[in-house]
C-alpha cells in the first residue's frame, strides 16, 4: 500500500506550501493521474529545432519532434509506484521520460530520466509560472559537471483556462536543440471545465465536469 505522502501529487510534495500559488490548470494537470489510471491530454504545439549538425544529432538521439507549427500533440502520463511515466507524441513521433522525487545528491529536486540520463530539476513558482531550473545531472549514475548541463527557459503556465507549456533546451556547444510550446486539455474535460473535487483517498484530485469540448 502506498504511504499517504505518496498519494499526494509528485509536484505538490516537492513544492510544499508553494503549490497553492500555482494557476489552477497547472495544479489540476498534475493532480489528475493520482485519481487512478493513465491520463491522456491533447492539444497543439509549435516546435523549433536547432539547425547545427550536433544539435540535430542530439535531438534525434532523444527522439525530439521535428520543427513545425500547430502540430497535434498527445501526452499520456500515469503513476507507477513512486514514478510518473510521461509519453509525449507530436504528429505521430513519440519520446518518453519518467519523473520522481530526487534522492541523495538531488534530494528535494524533481528527477527526470531520459534513458541513462538523469536530470535534477528545481521547481520554481514565479509570477504565475512554474519554472524548471536544472541543478544537477548524471549519465549512468555518474555525476556530470553542471557547466556542461543543457539549459533553457522552460516553464508551465495557464492561458484561457488551459494548461500551457514552454520547453526550451539549449547547450553551449550546440545552441538551440529543441523548443516546443503549446497547450493541452485532458480528455474528458474542456478548457475551463476542470473542477476541484476532494476524494478522501487522494486529497486534491479531480473528477470530470462534463464531456470534452
Amino acid at each position: 500500500m502506498n504511504s499517504p505522502a505518496l498519494t499526494l501529487p509528485l509536484y505538490r510534495r516537492l513544492l510544499g506550501d508553494a503549490w497553492s500559488a500555482l494557476p489552477a490548470p497547472v495544479r489540476q494537470m498534475h493532480e489528475l493521474p493520482y485519481a487512478g489510471g493513465a491520463v491522456v491530454a491533447d492539444g497543439t504545439a509549435s516546435v523549433e529545432r536547432g539547425s547545427g549538425m550536433l544539435a540535430r544529432l542530439v535531438a534525434g538521439m532523444f527522439g525530439f519532434p521535428p520543427a513545425g507549427r500547430e502540430i497535434p500533440v498527445t501526452v499520456e502520463f500515469e503513476v507507477r509506484g513512486a514514478q510518473e511515466h510521461w509519453s509525449r507524441t507530436f504528429a505521430g513521433r513519440s519520446f518518453a521520460s519518467t519523473q520522481e522525487a530526487g534522492q541523495g545528491r538531488i534530494a528535494d529536486l524533481l528527477c527526470e530520466r531520459f534513458g541513462p540520463v538523469a536530470i535534477g530539476i528545481a521547481l520554481v513558482p514565479d509570477a504565475g509560472r512554474l519554472r524548471f531550473e536544472v541543478r544537477r545531472w548524471s549519465l549512468f549514475g555518474l555525476p556530470l559537471p553542471l557547466v556542461l548541463v543543457p539549459h533553457g527557459n522552460s516553464y508551465e503556465h495557464a492561458d484561457g483556462g488551459r494548461f500551457c507549456f514552454h520547453i526550451e533546451i539549449r547547450h553551449g556547444l550546440t545552441g538551440l536543440i529543441v523548443a516546443y510550446r503549446g497547450w493541452l486539455v485532458p480528455r474528458g474535460f474542456g478548457a475551463g471545465e476542470l473542477q476541484a473535487a476532494a476524494p478522501a483517498q487522494v486529497p486534491g484530485t479531480l473528477v470530470p465536469a462534463g464531456p470534452a469540448a
